[in-house]
This record gives C-alpha cells, structure tokens and sequence, in this order.
C-alpha cells in the first residue's frame, strides 16, 4: 500500500489486482473533446459490447459528458467493468519547453485553473455516484513531464491529490510518463498518492518489437525499485499502427508489431501481476495534427469503424 493515509473507508488496494485492462476514450469521427461533440449513449454501449469480452478495467481521461454517459451506460445495464476515471488538469503555467506550444497568457491559465477545480469536483461526484464501478480516481494526465503542453506545478498536483482524497474513498493516483517517476521529480507526489501511474512507450522511443517487453520492464521496474512502499501500475503503454514517420519510423508502425507487442505486454503483465492498461481501444481520428498518417490517430485495437485489428481477431 501507499506511504500515506489513505482515509477513512477507502477502498483496498487487491480490487485493483486485475489483469485485462484498456484505456476507453469514445470518440468517432466528427466528434472530439475540444467541440464537445460526444458519443451517444448507444454509440458508448456498441464501444462497450465489443471490450467485455476481453476486457475488465476501464480507464476514463476526464470530467467531461463522455465520462458520465459511460458510467452510466455500466450501470443501466449491468456490465462487467471497473473504471478509472480521471480529472484531466490544463495548463496552469506556461512551458516554453514544449515542442509544439505551451506558452499561454495570464487570462487561459486563470480560465484553465477554474476548469481543472471543477474537473476535480467532477471527479469527486461520479466516484461518489457511481462507487461499485468506480475503482480509482486519477488527479491528473501527463501534467509534469518536460515536453507537456498542459503544465502543472508539483505542488498544485499534491494539492488536487488531497482534495480527492479527502472526498472519495477509492484509491487516488496521479498518471504520468515513467520518466518523471524514475528520475524523483515525482518523489513528493509518491508520498501522497494510493499507488503510482505509469505510462512506457517503446515505439516513441525508437525501439522494435524486439526489444520492447524488455524496455517495458525495464521502465517499470526503475519506478517500483525507486517507491518500494508505494504500488506502481502501468495506466499507458500500446503500439501505433501507422506512423508518417513522425516520431515513429514508418516501418516500426503495423498491425503485427502491435499484436506482438501487446500479447507479450499482456502475458508480462500476468506473470508479474502487474494491473496494465492498454492504450487505447479504438483509432480517434480528431488526435493530432491533420496527417491521416498521424500516429497520434492510430493506436486502437480497433480501427475507428469498430473493426478490430489484427490483435483482437479472434478474440
């Protein structure tokens, strides 16, 4: 268990101990959180049919509409699914580091501060609404590392961290690319969370399918040997099946480096018991820049039509 107190009624660490677990974000063509165009409830209830026979853990990214219709979609009819959900933070300073732009005037980060507290409230009231299908509650998305464009403080993360805490009773994490974790740019928020999210990609970091189980646990275990009191899970790690190249060598972007990569990723998660979300569910073309060669829009183990890809054939 976590370092810190977990509170008064919060739920065990052992409900989470399961393998089978996928990042859920609906969203089909023409629709996309920035125009809050939304998928409808039988749209999410089509998505869900096609994960149940495979999966059993959910991860939500945020407060928005999407993440209610979900929930409640579960609950109306009975499916079998434990959820992550999250509040997702924007930007409260600027980062001048950011490759593609995080510099923002004084008005946004006033405006996105308001928004990041009522994602938190947000957070707080589905958990409470829906609390034998809410399994966790993150305080946040890849807000800390160097290259964000969505910039929080460490401090100000801590902060949102105790609020949930104090006001649900699921486990509370905070999720974030390993590199953070490993190097102790995180250590003050390890001591607060109820365990540690992780996300590792091989594929970004230039490595084949070869060598990317291994870079995996690799990864992993420079975070779980750095917080040896703290659980340590991964909340992201898949494989693009279409690369233009940027970022992704184009040959290292295909359908059965992807099931090779995630049957292993899988099998390596049962074997050490290691809850790992796979990223993601289903292709989201609004990601990203334009490109339809975007590797951004491509890491589904569905394609946006709902067909699946050669690593849930037959699954």
């Amino acid at each position: 268990m976590a370092t810190g107190d977990k509170g008064p009624g919060r739920s065990a660490w052992p409900q989470l101990k399961r393998v089978d677990a996928i990042c859920y974000s609906g969203y089909r063509d023409g629709q996309s959180p920035a125009t809050r165009r939304y998928p409808t409830s039988a749209q999410v209830l089509e998505d869900l049919k096609l994960l149940a026979p495979r999966f059993r853990h959910l991860r939500l990214y945020d407060g928005s509409p999407h993440a209610e219709v979900v929930l409640e979609t579960i609950a109306r009819n009975g499916l079998p699914f434990q959820v992550m959900i999250g509040a997702w933070l924007d930007a409260e300073v600027s980062n001048p580091k950011c490759p593609w732009g995080g510099v923002y005037d004084a008005k946004v980060l006033a405006k996105n501060r308001r928004e990041n507290d009522r994602q938190l409230a947000t957070a707080i009231t589905l958990a409470n609404k829906y609390p034998r299908i809410v399994s966790s509650v993150s305080a946040g998305n890849e807000a800390t590392v160097e290259w964000t464009d969505h910039l929080v403080p460490v401090p100000r993360v801590i902060e949102c961290v105790r609020a949930l805490k104090g006001a649900v009773k699921q486990p509370v994490t905070f999720c974030e690319n390993y590199v953070p974790w490993r190097d102790g740019v995180l250590a003050p928020l390890a001591a607060e969370v109820d365990f540690i999210s992780l996300h590792t990609y091989p594929v970004w970091e230039q490595k084949t399918r070869d060598e990317a189980i291994a870079y995996t646990q690799a990864n992993y275990e420079s975070v779980a040997h750095r917080y040896p009191g703290v659980p340590v899970v991964i909340t992201e790690a898949g494989w693009a099946t279409r690369s233009n190249g940027r970022g992704i060598p184009v040959a290292n972007a295909d359908e059965a480096n992807q099931q090779a990569y995630v049957d292993a990723l899988a099998a390596w998660s049962r074997d050490h018991d290691v809850l790992t979300f796979v990223f993601e569910a289903f292709d989201e073309a609004w990601k990203g820049s334009a490109d339809p060669g975007e590797p951004e829009k491509h890491w589904g183990l569905f394609t946006a039509d709902r067909h699946p890809k050669l690593v849930m054939r037959g699954r």
